[in-house]
């Protein structure tokens, strides 16, 4: 870029994104005269899906303002929670977030995964076709101007993770109702029709079922029931039923 200068701070929480030497306070940018203002933010490494409001001057612009010289920008990271534009809320998460994805279903949320890397283009085209915000830890994947929403996750690990989610978008929490395998929703069902998902203990200790209506996978309360009922807990405890 070689044309006028303008001045931009980051909020603390984009800070992450940019280079070091531009992580405290306002910075000289020299733009080209002519890319928007959304432009240059995504070239300093702030996905715009992380970007909340633009303030220039002390007013606020549009991605599209093309900044003149020696404007002052304020780049805000989003607020929280984050609106989502249409209805329902749902979610895309790339093969990256398998343990993500598994505990936002445990807890209701619609959450779509893909397992396998389709590439990027096709993740993107997915999460327009079916209005799903798509979560992953890929910034060049958020940047894809095909993509419905999106949202970096900011941590590696999945009790943050979930936190940092259900945080920021505030969805309807309904646990114990979908498929942490596939997604679909659960039915009760009795020990006849899942019997041949069951082991000889399993059918002698446990009466309470459910089966997935789309996959008829079973579940009853198992080995690991207090661990998911901890995860249920906490979620309920600090972020309600949505």
């Amino acid at each position: 870029m070689n044309g006028p200068e303008i001045h931009v701070e980051f909020a603390p929480e984009l800070r992450l994104f940019v280079p070091h030497g531009r992580r405290a306070g306002a910075t000289g940018v020299t733009t080209d005269g002519s890319s928007t203002l959304g432009h240059v933010v995504e070239s300093l490494g702030v996905p715009l899906t992380e970007v909340g409001e633009l303030v220039v001057d002390g007013r606020t612009v549009a991605v599209s303002h093309v900044p003149l010289a020696d404007e002052s920008v304020l780049v805000r990271a989003v607020e929280r929670p984050q609106p989502v534009p249409g209805a329902p809320l749902r979610f895309l998460l790339d093969v990256h977030l398998g343990t993500l994805a598994r505990r936002m279903r445990l807890l209701g949320v619609d959450t779509a995964y893909e397992s396998l890397d389709i590439g990027d283009p096709a993740l993107a085209s997915r999460s327009a076709a079916e209005r799903r915000v798509l979560l992953s830890r890929d910034r060049g994947l958020l940047r894809r101007r095909e993509l419905w929403a999106g949202a970096f996750v900011y941590s590696t690990q999945p009790d943050d993770q979930l936190r940092d989610v259900l945080g920021r978008f505030a969805p309807q929490l309904r646990p114990w109702t979908r498929c942490t395998a596939c997604n679909g929703l659960l039915r009760e069902a009795s020990r006849e029709e899942v019997a041949g998902q069951l082991e000889g203990g399993t059918r002698r200790s446990y009466d309470v079922f459910a089966q997935c209506g789309e996959c008829g996978r079973a579940y009853w309360r198992g080995a690991h029931h207090e661990q998911l009922e901890a995860i249920v807990g906490r979620a309920l405890a600090e972020f309600g039923s949505g």
